[in-house]
């Protein structure tokens, strides 16, 4: 049985306060990985920073490696964990920015970075889309990279899954007003691609949004396996069995039963 234990991070990032952002994951990744076994620790979008920095994100964004993940690394280092933290990432042109899932590794390096793919309309004035989508090989197991709303789009999820992802990790920050739309998708996005699916939402209030939580990871059944039902920080560690992903495509077909000659209009430009 190929085993990955999994930690989900639900907190609250303080708007534009970096510092204290960074020093309250540090405390995290020490509390979650001395207390059990852990080998993924993933916190939400844009945990680094806050979500709605608008143009002060052209002074908060960090390249990549930098400053952010060698801090967070000398933990990941320390505990010899991942860790997914999600981040304003610059390119070397200043005014190129990213809203970026970053993974770090165990030894400390970036193990890799997915860049979102789907900006919603205030993002959009921001960051720059991405537009890769590969999966990270990693020693404990395939990973796939979302952010947020990537959630809404099929495409992605489905992409990375047939890329080889046992595994999607979604750091997010969704909306309350949203969040029986957050769970529906989260279990169709499972069970259609037999995929687990990790999720860590933030909490708190900006001043357009109060965000959702309830953090959670999920079967490829679709099963929520564990979730954060209050909007409170705090985490759950889940034990994965990878092999469940290979049975359960097996069992159900649904990735085998695919007709790609039928989808041609699924990549044409609406």
């Amino acid at each position: 049985m190929r085993e990955l234990n999994v930690a989900v991070v639900q907190m609250e990032p303080e708007l534009t306060k970096m510092e204290p952002n960074i020093g309250k994951m540090a405390d995290m990744i020490a509390k979650i990985a001395t207390e059990q076994p852990v080998d993924i620790i993933v916190f939400p979008e844009l945990s680094v920073t806050g979500y709605e920095g608008g143009t002060r994100f052209a002074q908060m964004a960090q390249r990549v490696p930098g400053a952010v993940t060698n801090i967070l690394g000398q933990h990941a280092t320390e505990f010899g964990v991942y860790v997914l933290i999600g981040m304003a990432v610059k390119e070397k042109v200043e005014s190129v920015l990213y809203n970026s899932a970053v993974l770090i590794g165990p030894d400390g390096g970036v193990a890799g970075e997915y860049r979102k793919v789907h900006l919603q309309a205030e993002e959009r004035l921001v960051f720059r889309p991405g537009y890769r989508i590969v999966p990270v090989e990693t020693e404990v197991g395939v990973i796939g990279l979302m952010l947020g709303w990537d959630l809404t789009f099929p495409e992605i999820s489905r992409n990375l899954v047939l890329d080889g992802a046992e595994v999607l990790l979604l750091p997010a920050a969704w909306p309350a007003q949203e969040a029986d739309m957050w769970r529906t998708l989260l279990v169709a996005r499972a069970y259609e691609n037999d995929v687990f699916i990790v999720a860590a939402n933030r909490i708190g209030e900006e001043p357009s949004y109060t965000f959702a939580g309830q953090s959670a990871v999920l079967a490829p059944s679709g099963e929520v396996l564990a979730a954060l039902e209050e909007p409170e920080e705090g985490y759950i560690v889940v034990r994965l069995d990878l092999d469940e992903v290979r049975r359960r495509r097996e069992q159900t077909q649904i990735i085998l039963a695919r007709q790609p000659g039928s989808y041609r209009a699924i990549v044409k430009k609406y």
